[in-house]
């Protein structure tokens, strides 16, 4: 197997480990730490996360220059690259420090619902964060000079095993009594740990030399140009998914931040699985617009890709919106009752732009992402100001809301674009999406209010629950709700499953 392809299958083994770990892990953290001290973890790690879209976007900047150089065989050309763009992390970091240090004096000025412990806390996690940061920008560098050398799987094992070691060290960390201060502290060192071993890896074993050759300015603003809608699409990230934290952190008390953190999460592991399926179309993408392929034929591709992606999110939203309710209160408690919503929200929301993930596929291989930066970027900034003054009088939830208010905004001006300037029958694309799939949908989620009345609440109840909802939109969405490719897909994945076993 090719290390394209062990790169992909790991991939898929990342976000399992960090869904199904991120859902153990989660009610453990807030019990020993407490809804409001969690809450304060979640926002100086969503403010520093934001501090963080100063990289630039220059890592995806190093894989496609390392990679360029590597097919051209210009060693001296690759040296002087990676000397300059260490020189401009140095800038960078020196940058983030500068800008972590007006905030740090500034944090009890900004967070006024916190305590005099609290803020303490934030303010001492934020120095260590920020040193963290300051490190992990340049340091994931190495990452980047792997990717460019097509040497994924060291990596991409390094981080898997850091992630269950990273798990284990907490969990140990806080049954023996320590707080979200010794959370951060133990990051801190995996990260430092990362960056030793991978840049161990680069120089010894991929011979990577880093040496500043000549300082061309012109060069530095060509490195520029290429990162800088990288950087622009990691604003739409930040706008998406952290600056509600950081919003509430200023007029809600910090238990506010630990149900919106909540909600927010359950809500990206959602996106998780249909991402997972659009991103491996990324080369078939790149292939078609080479070929020149007709708007038919694009259509027909994203039709196929977004009823097999449709078929398993209603799936996961039609069980979030029929136990949703009851997965969460026995998951992190009834307090977290928003937390449901705001997941909910995001993936009723969410599920459309997730069933047109091969559009992003189409976008990056014809080089059009300028466009969607700039409209994500600017009704996510519209939507994140409503939500401010929604936030105000409702909390969690008009931040939210006024958040998908923006992104739906945005999904709606893309699907023109789509349709315009891709030449994507968008149309079409909805007509066949929905053909048969809604309708047996809106039945078994019928059927699944049925399920709901089974008297009982806890674990044992929830699974029996789901088991038999799982049955009914397996039997019901097979049988009637699939056409005759999508039930050869599903056929053979059960057909191989049952080889390996």
């Amino acid at each position: 197997m090719s290390q394209i392809k062990k790169g992909a299958l790991l991939n898929y083994v990342t976000i399992i480990i960090t869904n199904v770990v991120g859902l153990l892990l989660t009610p453990f953290i807030i019990q020993k730490l407490g809804d409001a001290e969690y809450g304060v973890y979640l926002a100086i790690g969503a403010l520093v996360g934001s501090i963080s879209v100063l990289d630039f976007g220059l890592n995806n900047t190093i894989v496609r220059f390392v990679a360029k150089y590597q097919a051209e065989k210009d060693i001296k050309a690759e040296e002087n690259f990676l000397g300059t763009v260490m020189l401009i992390y140095v800038f960078i970091s020196a940058l983030i420090v500068a800008f972590g240090t007006v905030f740090y004096f500034n944090i009890d000025t900004y967070f006024t619902k916190m305590s005099t412990e609290e803020i303490d806390i934030a303010k001492t996690m934020f120095i260590i964060l920020l040193f963290n940061l300051a490190i992990r920008l340049p340091g994931g560098s190495f990452t980047g000079i792997c990717s460019g050398y097509e040497r994924f799987v060291y990596p991409k094992m390094l981080n898997i095993i850091r992630y269950i070691v990273r798990s284990i060290m907490v969990l140990a960390i806080l049954f023996l009594g320590g707080k979200a201060i010794s959370i951060v502290i133990i990051d801190t060192i995996m990260n430092l740990i990362m960056i030793l071993l991978t840049g161990k890896y680069v120089f010894y074993n991929l011979r990577v030399r880093i040496k500043l050759h000549t300082l061309d300015y012109s060069f530095i603003k060509q490195i520029l140009r290429y990162s800088i809608w990288v950087f622009v699409f990691s604003l739409v990230s930040i706008f998406q998914w952290k600056a509600g934290h950081i919003i509430l952190g200023n007029i809600a008390i910090p238990e506010v931040l630990a149900i919106y953190g909540v909600g927010i999460m359950l809500g990206t592991y959602y996106g998780a699985f249909s991402t997972a399926i659009s991103s491996v179309f990324l080369p078939r993408a790149t292939q078609m617009t080479a070929s020149n392929a007709t708007s038919k034929e694009l259509t027909d591709m994203m039709i196929k890709i977004g009823r097999v992606s449709f078929i398993l999110l209603i799936y996961i939203l039609g069980a979030f919106i029929l136990y949703g309710k009851q997965f969460v209160y026995l998951w992190v408690g009834e307090n977290y009752h928003d937390s449901w919503l705001i997941a909910l929200f995001i993936m009723i929301a969410y599920t459309i732009p997730l069933t047109q993930g091969f559009t992003g596929s189409l976008i990056e291989a014809q080089n059009k992402v300028a466009f969607k930066s700039i409209v994500y970027l600017l009704f996510l900034s519209v939507g994140t100001g409503l939500g401010y003054f929604l936030a105000r009088e409702h909390g969690a939830i008009g931040m939210i809301v006024g958040t998908v208010i923006g992104w739906l905004i945005a999904q709606n001006v893309m699907n023109y674009f789509y349709h315009r300037t891709l030449k994507l029958n968008i149309f079409r694309f909805f007509k066949e999406l929905f053909y048969k799939t809604l309708f047996i949908q809106v039945i078994i989620v019928v059927i699944g209010l049925g399920i709901n009345f089974i008297p009982g609440n806890g674990w044992v109840n929830f699974f029996v629950k789901c088991l038999l909802y799982t049955l009914t939109f397996s039997i019901l969405m097979y049988s009637f709700g699939m056409i005759s490719y999508e039930k050869q897909i599903f056929k053979t994945a059960f057909e191989k499953l049952k080889t390996r076993k």
